[in-house]
């Protein structure tokens, strides 16, 4: 990839077997573009692509041993399941014995033995994707690409296929990379997370360490939904200063933190609609309220800002009313003039 407006250079990425690895980013963000150069589909106008040792710049699609599966359902429509698992198998001019083996291997895996005589318009939209899927592991590639291969499935199929991508690839020995612009979905995952922004990734490591420690500002958006809440906050001694009205003792743990002006990042759901120990009260207008059978979401506004609280249970309050909400400022993010994440 080309540097982006910023002028940063975009990418150095090295990916290892043996765990998911995830590329999170919003639209337009690169995710799909970066697929497409490692499965050798682009060619990247600046910079080098290596696999196993070697470079694979300038190599075919067609050399690479990638299999790819996309967000839609890609499969051959007047083949049935067996002929679309096998086709890939066949273009390599394998055995018939060695096809049924192998087809019926990674039929059973994704629960498909019993529709492999049905073409893919008779199959749910889930058995299509699972065909899909199952296409991509018979060839045994040294590397695998999702493109956000569940989002056009119902929440129950992206469940139980959520739950079972990762058990399913956890043998097989190859690098999986998986794009998907869903912060929730990433840490259900698990594995390795590279955070992208425009073309450049922010930061790469452990999914939960990201989340936990973000390098910066925007690595923590990226990896938050609802947003991360921020405000300017101000050191004073052995203060936190957020408004006239809303301040807290300075941790032990950040004690050398000099006194100057902060970003503070605080994640929806560390900020309670209640109270807890050691809990700071900030008062809010509650913009929208948004209820499900588990939680409350509840937009509110903070000095100007709109802020998100995510808790359990169902509160319910009447828009343009203030309500006092809670921060847990044991979680909070500081983040320097830079937005880089401060560290003491």
């Amino acid at each position: 990839m080309s540097p982006s407006a910023s002028g940063r250079i975009p990418t150095d990425l090295t990916l290892e077997g043996g765990a998911f690895n995830l590329l999170l980013g919003t639209t337009l963000s690169g995710k799909t573009t970066l697929l497409h150069m490692m499965a050798g589909l682009d060619r990247p106008t600046g910079g080098e692509i290596w696999f196993n040792g070697k470079n694979v710049t300038g190599v075919s699609a067609q050399k690479r041993n990638v299999s790819m599966v996309h967000q839609q359902f890609i499969n051959f429509p007047n083949f049935n399941v067996f002929e679309n698992i096998a086709s890939p198998l066949r273009v390599a001019r394998q055995s018939r014995a060695e096809i049924d083996r192998k087809v019926g291997e990674v039929a059973e895996l994704l629960q498909l033995t019993q529709l492999l005589s049905r073409n893919p318009q008779e199959l749910s939209g889930g058995q299509q994707q699972r065909t899909a899927l199952a296409r991509a592991l018979v060839k045994d590639s040294d590397l695998v690409l999702l493109d956000e291969p569940l989002a056009n499935l119902d929440f129950k199929l992206r469940e139980e296929l959520r739950d079972e991508l990762p058990k399913i690839f956890e043998t097989r020995g190859c690098i999986v990379v998986y794009a998907t612009s869903e912060p929730a979905e990433a840490l259900l995952l698990g594995g390795h997370t590279a955070t992208l922004h425009e073309g450049c990734v922010t930061q790469f490591g452990k999914t939960a360490e990201i989340y936990r420690r973000p390098h910066d500002l925007l690595s923590a958006r990226v990896l938050s939904d609802p947003p991360i809440n921020t405000a300017k906050i101000r050191k004073t001694g052995n203060r936190f200063i957020l408004n006239e009205n809303v301040s807290w003792p300075v941790s032990r743990a950040l004690k050398a933190m000099a006194d100057a002006s902060y970003t503070v990042g605080i994640r929806p759901h560390h900020i309670s609609t209640s109270s807890t120990t050691d809990a700071v009260m900030v008062v809010g207008k509650v913009l929208i309220t948004e209820l499900s059978g588990s939680e409350s979401t509840i937009h509110f506004e903070v000095d100007g800002r709109t802020w998100v609280s995510q808790s359990s249970g169902i509160h319910a309050f009447e828009v343009g009313t203030e309500a006092n909400f809670y921060i847990d400022v044991a979680r909070c993010l500081f983040f320097d003039d830079q937005d880089k994440l401060v560290t003491v």
